[in-house]
């Protein structure tokens, strides 16, 4: 975009872009290989994912759906209504003794139907106050590992409910 000041044009750099080479480089650089998965939540694609995001790798794809799996609540997916670990009613009771280990008991349940290949390792809840001590994040942290796809150790943290 020019700007006139006079008899003499200002222009931004901002406005040249890229070349077609530089664009094509670009592209095909951000996601090489073959996609495995959607992202979620959905996204529009770049390059060579297509219209929609897409997962390149294994590993992310498996920890993209075990968020996913954690945070859906019984009813929520159609045509599977017991799908998810149905976490949302223990929220604001995790910390206590008996409804951390309800929630393991369902995260396990909810793994061992929908997702067998995962090997759930630890839990741990977390309940971060802010500034004001009325707004505060709860969530979990668990770890796992997938043998079969050779994935050691990971760690996925899921916010279940951010409370003010």
């Amino acid at each position: 975009m020019a700007v006139s000041a006079g008899d003499r044009k200002v222009y931004s750099f901002k406005s040249v872009g890229e070349t077609n080479v530089e664009f094509l480089k670009r592209a095909t650089q951000d996601e090489p290989g073959i996609p495995v998965g959607l992202v979620t939540p959905l996204q529009f694609g770049r390059s060579n994912s297509g219209l929609l995001r897409m997962h390149f790798n294994l590993g992310d794809q498996i920890k993209d759906n075990l968020r996913n799996l954690i945070q859906t609540n019984h009813g929520e997916r159609l045509g599977l209504y017991d799908f998810g670990a149905n976490l949302v009613e223990l929220a604001f009771e995790l910390g206590a003794e008996d409804a951390d280990t309800e929630a393991i008991r369902r995260i396990k349940v909810a793994a061992g139907k929908y997702m067998p290949f995962v090997n759930l390792q630890s839990f741990e809840h977390f309940n971060e106050k802010f500034d004001n001590e009325a707004v505060a994040r709860i969530g979990l942290r668990i770890t796992y590992t997938v043998p079969q796809a050779n994935l050691p150790q990971q760690m996925l943290e899921v916010t279940i409910f951010s409370a003010g």
